[in-house]
């Protein structure tokens, strides 16, 4: 039966996680990920936000106003997320060794990882939804320092593919 619940953002957790260790980009994230801990819960995060495009196309027959058929193009995942802190982790997901001092001299390998988000409503322990994106790269990293506000690292990531999985 699928879950029909409603949930807050306090009900949400995130953790990274490694599909295959065993390739130069999974083994940099797995490194990365149990360093700073993140596949207990990556903590302090606000606006976690997910898009799926579907790149569907409109086919219009000569003389046609309406189209005549519908055609699914290329799927796009993307998203965001803020963090109050920087401690460099996720700039060392977006840019692997590239992050650090002095920098590698070779090609360097961007770390891909999986993001789960996982709902679950306190009152209702055996209701929940969970969401993986699979494959995923940060594509773009920034912070900024507010006169009377807290400081706010920001990520932005695109992913390879995704599911959803609801229980109760």
């Amino acid at each position: 039966m699928p879950n029909t619940n409603v949930f807050r953002g306090s009900d949400a957790t995130l953790v990274l996680a490694v599909d295959d260790s065993s390739t130069v980009e999974g083994g940099l994230a797995d490194g990365l990920i149990n360093e700073y801990e993140f596949s207990n819960s990556v903590g302090r995060l606000q606006d976690i936000s997910v898009r799926v495009e579907n790149d569907v196309r409109a086919y219009h027959e000569i003389g046609k106003r309406l189209p005549s058929e519908l055609r699914p193009g290329n799927i796009n995942i993307s998203g965001t997320a803020s963090r109050a802190h920087i401690n460099g982790a996720m700039l060392r997901l977006l840019l692997g060794d590239g992050a650090t001092s002095p920098p590698p001299s070779e090609a360097m390998a961007q770390p891909t990882f999986n993001m789960v988000i996982t709902l679950n409503n306190p009152s209702l322990p055996d209701n929940s939804s969970t969401v993986t994106l699979f494959g995923v790269k940060f594509d773009s990293w920034g912070f900024r320092v507010p006169e009377d506000d807290f400081i706010m690292e920001g990520i932005s990531f695109k992913a390879m593919r995704i599911s959803a999985e609801s229980t109760g």
